[in-house]
């Protein structure tokens, strides 16, 4: 697992994170320490304001401490960013319940309806019994890509005709699983741009279907994103966070981009904690989040 994390992180380490290494690495801390590892971070899409408060936070460990080594700076960092990673929670359904639905949300080309077809595979292997709904109506390859994934992960596929009512086949899914004794339902959404107002509305209705259809449903609402759209991933999780409730991140696409460090600031400023990092192309390339894995694979060389 570590080794599959390790190598989604190349592009990150080698770039920004390596070079951040190199710069904490012999001599003392200096002004122009702090300069480039402040412009580097930014680079790395830690984002402005997480760079900040990171910069800040570490300029008082180092007074506090009598810090005088950039190394010493190097391992304060690497702790400081462990700590924005705030115990990430874990992504396991409750025994007793029932029927678990997860909303999957997120814009078009983020991989949304792949990863669907990866935690389907996940999770039928750890023994739930697994049922996927097609609620983009409005893309009807989207639909036929969706079953092609069910395929392949061997589950059940509830679908309607393209152009029709999400929430309806939401609502078709979810009666479904409950006819046929499946216990974990995975809800495919439209994945339109997260600034058309109509399409997060469609999102909206999805999500009441699911609260009207099963107590405290959607139990979960996971929004993939694209790691090499960097910084612009923050405005569509807010949007999202806004509108349906996200309770989580799937970041995909990590392998080729140097833009991990958007984590930190998904961590820190929206509050939303990465569940899983597509680690590759394969149905079964998705290896849950680990924070401690995280920060060893962007500066382990």
């Amino acid at each position: 697992m570590f080794k599959s994390i390790r190598e989604s992180l190349n592009r990150t380490r080698q770039s920004v994170f390596g070079q951040i290494a190199t710069v904490l690495g012999a001599g003392d801390i200096t002004e122009e320490t702090w300069e480039d590892l402040e412009a580097l971070l930014i680079q790395a899409d830690v984002g402005v304001p997480t760079t900040v408060y990171l910069v800040d936070t570490l300029r008082e460990q180092v007074r506090k401490e009598g810090l005088y080594r950039a190394d010493q700076l190097l391992d304060a960092l690497r702790g400081q960013l462990r700590a924005i990673l705030v115990d990430p929670p874990t992504f396991e359904m409750e025994e007793k319940r029932l029927l678990t639905i997860v909303m999957i949300v997120g814009v078009n080309g983020s991989g949304k309806t792949t990863t669907i077809g990866k935690l389907a595979q996940r999770y039928k292997g750890l023994g739930y019994k697994v049922m996927l709904a097609a609620g983009d109506t409005f893309r009807a390859a989207a639909i036929d890509q969706l079953e092609i994934w069910g395929e392949r992960a061997d589950v059940p596929v509830i679908a309607g005709q393209p152009n029709g009512d999400p929430a309806a086949v939401a609502y078709d899914g979810i009666r479904a699983a409950r006819a046929r004794g499946y216990n974990l339902l995975f809800i495919d959404t439209a994945g339109r741009l997260h600034t058309k107002f109509n399409l997060m509305k469609e999102l909206e209705k999805v999500y009441g279907v699911c609260r009207k259809s099963v107590h405290a449903a959607p139990h979960d609402v996971l929004l993939v994103l694209d790691a090499p759209t960097g910084q612009n991933a923050l405005a569509q999780a807010a949007k999202f966070k806004e509108s349906v409730h996200a309770s989580g991140v799937i970041l995909t696409k990590l392998d080729s981009t140097a833009k991990g460090g958007m984590v930190f600031a998904i961590y820190r400023e929206l509050g939303l904690p990465v569940r899983f990092i597509g680690t590759g192309e394969r149905i079964q390339d998705l290896a849950p989040f680990d924070a401690d894995q995280f920060i060893e694979g962007l500066f382990d060389q």
